[in-house]
């Protein structure tokens, strides 16, 4: 056995341990006078019924107390909500928009999912002499950035999955690290480890999330054609996943990695006026110390100017 399936099987066990018999999902719902006209419809729309049998098949009910916190999530008065923040640019100084999804975890799926359709705009580019109009955000990375929050989200902390949206880019925030161990190495191999595996089982029942695993990958291979990839990152608490747009940043699909980094930043610049620190590091696909040499040797060559202070700092084309 590899050291890395090792590892996966000691974080299985580790997490069946810890959380059997007292798993989120399990445990009783909070609140037992519930609906279900959200998750009624979406059980019919999979020629699946929703019967007494369907429901304790799917871990909503328990003989002992009733409803379970499975049940909670999917009724229409689920606490945990989705909030989705749109801001005018780059940093989080101009808020122009801002929404609450609420009710059946069904329906705050379904609603997210229309509301960043919505603002996944089309543009039109060149890619070798062919016109080709492309979408801001691959809408199979949208897909999967929903689902992943929803499914490995922490429920039992009662804090929101957070949507932000930039000019440049789309964030998926949600409560809770990697579950039973795991580290990102094991996530971006295509290992995954459900908090939520009734969840997922259901919504992969319903046509709705596959069970494989194949979130993370999925996402990333949307992107693969493009220098600019994906960001994941991981807390204890938090796992955060960053989705970059793609027409945001001219020149960065593969057919202009020949460029030099200079050379990148230096078109850039020409066709946008400036460039941020932030930018910058989306653009050439490289660490904050990485693109923090570049920029500083460039400005030390006398082939930018640097201008502003902290957060605020951008970089402009010298013209001596």
């Amino acid at each position: 056995m590899t050291q890395s399936a090792s590892k996966i099987l000691d974080a299985i066990r580790k997490l069946i341990l810890e959380t059997d018999n007292r798993i989120y999902e399990k445990q009783p719902s909070p609140v037992q006078q519930i609906s279900f006209e959200s998750a009624k419809s979406t059980f019919s729309q999979a020629e699946i019924d929703f019967d007494d049998a369907g429901r304790e098949a799917a871990g909503m009910t328990d003989a002992e107390f009733g409803y379970t916190n499975l049940a909670f999530l999917l009724s229409d008065q689920c606490g945990p909500v989705i909030t989705a923040a749109v801001f005018k640019d780059v940093t989080q100084q101009s808020i122009i928009g801002r929404r609450v999804f609420n009710g059946s975890l069904f329906s705050q799926i379904h609603e997210a999912r229309e509301f960043l359709d919505a603002l996944n705009q089309t543009t039109e580019t060149f890619e070798k002499y062919e016109r080709v109009n492309r979408r801001d955000y691959p809408a199979e990375a949208i897909e999967e950035a929903i689902l992943n929050a929803v499914l490995h989200r922490d429920y039992a902390t009662g804090s929101g999955i957070l949507i932000k949206v930039f000019s440049d880019r789309m964030e998926f925030i949600s409560p809770g690290g990697l579950a039973g161990g795991l580290v990102m190495e094991d996530i971006l191999s295509g290992y995954s480890l459900c908090r939520n595996p009734a969840l997922m089982a259901l919504l992969a029942r319903l046509g709705l999330a596959t069970s494989a695993g194949a979130g993370i990958p999925g996402i990333t291979e949307a992107y693969r054609s493009f220098v600019t990839q994906p960001k994941f990152e991981a807390t204890p608490n938090v796992f955060k996943l960053t989705l970059p747009n793609r027409n945001a940043l001219k020149g960065t699909s593969a057919a202009n990695t020949a460029l030099t980094p200079e050379e990148r930043l230096r078109e850039y610049i020409q066709e946008n006026g400036s460039i941020s620190r932030k930018q910058a590091e989306q653009l050439l696909g490289m660490s904050q110390t990485a693109t923090g040499l570049v920029l500083r040797g460039m400005v030390d060559r006398n082939e930018l100017i640097k201008e502003g202070n902290s957060r605020n700092i951008r970089y402009f084309e010298s013209k001596y």
